[in-house]
C-alpha cells in the first residue's frame, strides 16, 4: 500500500483564529436576532456587582440563558428583578468571547402576566409574615373621635374629595393631606416617606418658621382609587408595608376597591374596603351622637326618678310598719301599773324583814353577854397592868438611847442649818440690793411708759377736743350722736362743752332742718360735768 494513504487529506478552507470565529458568531447572533422578548423566571440574582451591573440567569424547564443589565439601564428598570420572579425581558441578543456562551442584555422588564405578579405578591407576603410584620398582635384600635386625620393620597384624585364629603356628613374632623403619587415608579417611596412623615411628627405639633404649628394625626388614612394590579403593585412594595408596620400612629388602609387586595392591607391596623368606607371608619356620626347622648340623658333622668318613687315608697312603708306612740308605751305603762300594786305588800314585808332582823341582833346584846364581856375586858387589862411598869422602863430605856443619838444628830444638823442660814442670809443680802435696783428701774421705766401713755390718753381724750370749742351731743339715753340723721323734733339731748353739760331738747328732724327762731335768753347756769362712775372708759370723737 503507498504511503499516501496513510497521511491526512488535504482542505482548501481557510483557517480562524479564535478572535475571529468568536466575533463572526457575534455578529451573526446579533444580526439573526437583534430585539426579542424573552420570558423566563429569573435565577441566581444576587442583586447589583460592586460595579453597578446585574448578572442573573433566565431560566424555563428545559433552558438557561445568561442575563446582564447594564449600571446605566439597571437606575431606569420601573421592575426590579427579584430571585423567583417571572418575567418578560427585553433586550438583544449577543455573546460573550471571553465564556464561548450566549448572552441577552436586558434594556426593559415586565411582568410575564398576571400570575406572575401574584407568585411575586405571594412570594413577598410571606416573607414578610415571617418577619411578624402581619402580625395580629401587632395592630392597635384608632382613636374613636381623632381630633386631627391625616390622609396620605394625591391632592387631585376623587380619592380626597370623596373622604372630604363623607367626613363633614359625619363628623367634621381636622384633616392633614400628604400628597403623594399613587401609580408610578415613585408612588412606593413617596408612600411610605409620607406615612413616616406623619409619624415623626413630635405629640405636641411641628412649629414652622412662619410661626405656625402642624399638629400630630391621631390617624393615618392611606388611600388610592381601583385600578389594575400592575397600577396597584406601589402599594405592595416592601418599604411601603414596613412603613406601615413601624408606624406610631394607627393606619387604615383603603386602597382600590372591595377585592383589589395590597400588601399594605395586611401591615395596617384597619383595611378598608374603599377610601369611603376608610372614612366612615375613622369618625362617627355626630348626629347619632347627639341622639344617643340625648337617650341617655333621659334615661338617667327616668332612673333618677324612678329612684327617688322607689326610695319614697319604701320610706312610706316603712312609716306604716313603726309602732305608735300608744303601742310603744302600753307595755311600760303596763309595767308600771304592776309595780304600784306590788309596792305597798313590798313595803310591808321589808319592814317585817328588818324588824326580824333587829330582834336577832337585839337578842345577842343582853346583860349576860355585857358582863361576861367586860369581865373579860377586865382582865386583859389587869395583865397588861402588871406587864406595863417593865415596858415601860425598857421602852422609856430604848427612846432615851434614840433621844441621845438623835440629839447628837440634831446637833450636827444645827451647826449645818446655822452654817446654812448664814450663807443663805449673805446671798439674801446681795439679792435684797439687786432687786432694789431693779425696783428702781422698773419703776423708773414705767414711770416713763406711764407718762407716754398719759400724754397719748389726753392726746386721744375727747376733753381736749371739746377744749378746743367743740362739743358732744348726747341723746336721752346718753349715747353720743353722730349724724342728724335719726334726730326727730321733740328728742330730748345733751350737749357736753369743756366746762360742763346742758340738756337741750329738738325742735326740728333731718340733716337740712333749719334751726327754729326764738328769742334770745339768758344763758342758762353751767354745772360741773360729774363723770358717770359706771363708765368703763371716756367716749372720744372717734367713737362709732
Amino acid at each position: 500500500m503507498p504511503d499516501s494513504l496513510s497521511e491526512s487529506p488535504v482542505s482548501n478552507a481557510a483557517d480562524w483564529t479564535v478572535s475571529e470565529l468568536s466575533g463572526a458568531l457575534k455578529r451573526t447572533v446579533e444580526d439573526s436576532f437583534g430585539h426579542v422578548r424573552v420570558r423566563g423566571e429569573i435565577s441566581g440574582y444576587r442583586g447589583p456587582h460592586s460595579s453597578g451591573h446585574a448578572y442573573f440567569s433566565l431560566k424555563d424547564q428545559n433552558a438557561r440563558l445568561d442575563a446582564v443589565v447594564w449600571k446605566g439601564v439597571f437606575g431606569r428598570l420601573k421592575l426590579r428583578p427579584e430571585e423567583g420572579l417571572e418575567v418578560v425581558a427585553i433586550g438583544r441578543i449577543t455573546t460573550f468571547p471571553g465564556k464561548s456562551s450566549y448572552q441577552i442584555v436586558i434594556e426593559q422588564l415586565e411582568f410575564a402576566g398576571a400570575g406572575a405578579i401574584m407568585a411575586m405578591l405571594e412570594e413577598r407576603k410571606l416573607r414578610l409574615a415571617a418577619e411578624g410584620l402581619f402580625a395580629p398582635e401587632r395592630k392597635r384600635r384608632p382613636p374613636f373621635l381623632p381630633a386631627v386625620i391625616g390622609v396620605v393620597t394625591s391632592p387631585t384624585g376623587a380619592v380626597i374629595r370623596d373622604i372630604l364629603h363623607r367626613l363633614a356628613d359625619r363628623f367634621p374632623r381636622h384633616v392633614l393631606v400628604w400628597p403623594v403619587r399613587v401609580q408610578g415608579d415613585t408612588s412606593g417611596a413617596e408612600v411610605s416617606a409620607a406615612i413616616r412623615g406623619f409619624s415623626s411628627i413630635p405629640a405636641g405639633g411641628l412649629a414652622l418658621a412662619a410661626g405656625g404649628l402642624i399638629p400630630r394625626p391621631d390617624v393615618i388614612i392611606v388611600a388610592r382609587g381601583g385600578g389594575s394590579l400592575e397600577d396597584l403593585l406601589g402599594f405592595s412594595e416592601e418599604s411601603v408595608v414596613r412603613a406601615a408596620a413601624e408606624s406610631e400612629i394607627p393606619l387604615i388602609s383603603a386602597v382600590g376597591h372591595e377585592t383589589d387586595i395590597t400588601l399594605i392591607d395586611f401591615a395596617a391596623d384597619i383595611r378598608a374596603p374603599t377610601p369611603t368606607a376608610a372614612a366612615e371608619m375613622a369618625v362617627p356620626v355626630r348626629a347619632d351622637l347627639v341622639a344617643e347622648l340625648a337617650q341617655f340623658h333621659a334615661r338617667l333622668r327616668a332612673g333618677f326618678a324612678r329612684g327617688l318613687d322607689r326610695r319614697r315608697t319604701d320610706l312610706r312603708s316603712l312609716v306604716r310598719l313603726l309602732p305608735s306612740a300608744d303601742a310603744l308605751l302600753a307595755l311600760p305603762r303596763q309595767r308600771l301599773d304592776i309595780a304600784g300594786q306590788r309596792l305597798p305588800r313590798a313595803l310591808k314585808a321589808n319592814a317585817s324583814a328588818h324588824r326580824l332582823r333587829l330582834a336577832r341582833a337585839e337578842s345577842r346584846f343582853g346583860p349576860q353577854v355585857l358582863t361576861s364581856a367586860l369581865t373579860r375586858r377586865r382582865e386583859r387589862v389587869a395583865v397588861v397592868g402588871a406587864r406595863l411598869p417593865r415596858g415601860l422602863t425598857a421602852t422609856t430605856a430604848g427612846h432615851r438611847l434614840r433621844l441621845t443619838r438623835v440629839d447628837s444628830r440634831l446637833r450636827l444638823v444645827a451647826q449645818s442649818q446655822r452654817d446654812r442660814r448664814e450663807r443663805g442670809r449673805d446671798r439674801l443680802d446681795g439679792l435684797l440690793g439687786r432687786l432694789r435696783r431693779c425696783r428702781s428701774q422698773q419703776a423708773g421705766a414705767r414711770a416713763g411708759r406711764l407718762d407716754a401713755v398719759a400724754k397719748l390718753l389726753a392726746a386721744l381724750s375727747y376733753k381736749g377736743v371739746l377744749a378746743r370749742g367743740f362739743a358732744l351731743v348726747r341723746n336721752g339715753a346718753g349715747a353720743p350722736v353722730h349724724a342728724a340723721e335719726g334726730i326727730t323734733a321733740g328728742d330730748a339731748l345733751e350737749i357736753e362743752f369743756r366746762d360742763g353739760r346742758v340738756a337741750v331738747r329738738a325742735t326740728g328732724s333731718g340733716p337740712d332742718a333749719p334751726p327754729p327762731a326764738r328769742p334770745p335768753r339768758k344763758p342758762a347756769k353751767t354745772r360741773a360735768a360729774t363723770p358717770l362712775p359706771d363708765e368703763p372708759r371716756q367716749p372720744t370723737l372717734f367713737d362709732k
